[in-house]
């Protein structure tokens, strides 16, 4: 019997530290260790310039705003971000790192409110309060019920896939995992023994083959596999050769179902490989960048939310819907219609070597073409 098609929600990079954190019910010490800034109140101070007044002790879903109905609307199966965000009290940044970012555990209705079941931790910003803060932030997030593939508190439990169980039968693995050429320092790698994140060599060989035994000693009949991977630069939408060849050969030869790739601050390329979904960049969904200038061109504000549906039997990309919204006075709105078609024509031509491009649905939003 065929079982109903699988519906993920993916975003890219959630930050819920620093200045969002600032404007929750709990906020975290303002203190900042920044070359630049050194009170994360002016990041929020920043964001009224922009946009007008942000009010304070804000619910939960405040910061969701008009994704919380999409996602009703929607009703994946599967809810699964990229939280760049430690959420703990430890006071001790890491040294030598430029930005820190930590949210309250007090403040954890925010995930809570997107009713998020899968939180990938390989980053570069989620051991920025220390191992201290790791550990922290690994049992808060446990303790509410939520999946934290990518980070552990050894080698590992951060190299473990999360095993999501789908109602219609089987699981959705998945595994996180990131890239120093994303900013995550070497240091930070896990260990046994030794805390941290699952951190790949390079987008190479002995990458390939390590994701690989992983989802072969995980995998059981019936099981999808969705590889979440947090590489590359913050700006710009040229993806590599060698990423582009990394991320073939998880499908081709790893047996992996959906590559889901964060890091960038906007949305970068989307290719259908095999029949399988390829996710390059998805762009910050949610932080406190507002008001910040100097990379306007790439309209920053800007953001996806990505609906894919799967068929659950072979893994095949059946449909990708994707909703334009924007970040304004740290919330999500949906774009308007101006934004939304600079958004599709920017994207259209960076898709257009990958054979896909974005199509305009009646309601204002995007369906993939391929």
């Amino acid at each position: 019997m065929k079982k109903q098609p699988l519906k993920l929600f993916l975003a890219g990079d959630v930050m819920t530290g620093r200045g969002i954190d600032q404007i929750m019910p709990v906020p975290s010490q303002p203190r900042l260790y920044e070359p630049c800034v050194i009170d994360a109140r002016d990041y929020v101070a920043l964001a009224e310039r922009n946009a007008g007044p942000i009010p304070g002790k804000v619910a939960g879903d405040y910061i969701w705003g008009d994704a919380l109905a999409e996602l009703d609307r929607f009703s994946p199966d599967v809810r699964i971000v990229n939280l760049e965000t430690s959420v703990t009290t430890a006071g001790k940044p890491w040294p030598g790192k430029g930005i820190h970012y930590r949210m309250h555990p007090d403040n954890l209705a925010c995930l809570l409110a997107a009713r998020l079941d899968v939180c990938g931790l390989a980053n570069n910003h989620v051991l920025d309060w220390g191992r201290e803060g790791l550990a922290e932030t690994l049992k808060v997030l446990h303790g509410a019920g939520l999946l934290t593939p990518g980070a552990g508190l050894d080698e590992a439990e951060a190299q473990s896939p999360a095993a999501f169980r789908l109602t219609g039968g089987g699981r959705l693995l998945v595994v996180a995992c990131g890239l120093s050429s994303s900013g995550i320092p070497e240091d930070w790698a896990a260990g046994p023994g030794r805390s941290g994140v699952f951190l790949l060599p390079g987008p190479d060989n002995r990458s390939v083959k390590a994701i690989a035994r992983i989802i072969e000693q995980a995998r059981q009949p019936g099981d999808r596999v969705l590889v979440s991977v947090h590489w590359g630069g913050n700006w710009g939408y040229y993806v590599e050769d060698e990423e582009r060849l990394f991320a073939h050969r998880l499908i081709e030869e790893a047996g992996v179902d959906v590559v889901h790739g964060h890091s960038s601050h906007h949305p970068r390329g989307i290719e259908v490989w095999h029949g399988r979904l390829i996710l390059y960049g998805c762009g910050d969904l949610i932080n406190d960048y507002e008001g910040i200038r100097g990379y306007e061109g790439f309209r920053p504000e800007l953001s996806l939310l990505y609906l894919p549906t799967i068929d659950a039997d072979t893994g095949l990309l059946e449909s990708l819907h994707m909703v334009p919204m924007r970040m304004e006075r740290f919330r999500l709105n949906h774009a308007n219609e101006a934004e939304a078609a600079w958004l599709q024509g920017r994207l259209n031509e960076v898709l257009r070597d990958s054979g896909t491009a974005l199509d305009k649905t009646p309601d204002g939003s995007f369906e993939l073409a391929w």
